[in-house]
């Protein structure tokens, strides 16, 4: 139940962004779509808590510790973009199944994610194909 409550509560705070800035594997916009669009991501993995909470926190400026720290305490886990979008990773069949493992060993890393890219109303989701770190990304931690 903890778990539905906190899916419900990103899932609203997710929703008060409007812009689409995607790294596109085709040219199209994101629109409200049940069947997906193929894309790509570039951002930060980290947890939800803190971009929603404090604006100062950017996909290459944050707190290192204060993210892991919140991501150990089971805070979900999203992609922040450099514009400050936020994509929740979903799995790609139903029932949805838990997506946690899958980021974890990029937590706190700035990643490509390839995949099928969902969007109502302002809330972004991406089931993930594949996902790689951009060590050449420059990442302040404080």
């Amino acid at each position: 139940m903890k778990r539905i409550v906190s899916l419900l509560v990103l899932l609203l705070a997710c929703s008060f962004g409007s812009d689409t800035a995607l790294s596109q594997s085709s040219n199209g916009t994101a629109k409200d779509t049940s069947t997906g669009s193929k894309m790509t991501v570039e951002g930060l993995v980290r947890d939800v808590a803190c971009p929603i909470q404090n604006l100062e926190a950017t996909a290459t400026d944050f707190n290192l510790k204060c993210a892991l720290e919140c991501a150990r305490n089971g805070s979900p886990l999203v992609i922040l973009t450099r514009s400050g979008e936020m994509y929740i990773p979903i799995s790609e069949s139903m029932p949805d199944t838990d997506q946690r493992g899958k980021l974890m060993p990029f937590m706190g890393k700035y990643v490509r994610a390839s995949g099928t890219v969902y969007q109502r109303k302002g809330t972004r989701a991406i089931a993930i194909k594949e996902i790689k770190e951009m060590k050449e990304v420059q990442l302040k931690t404080n």
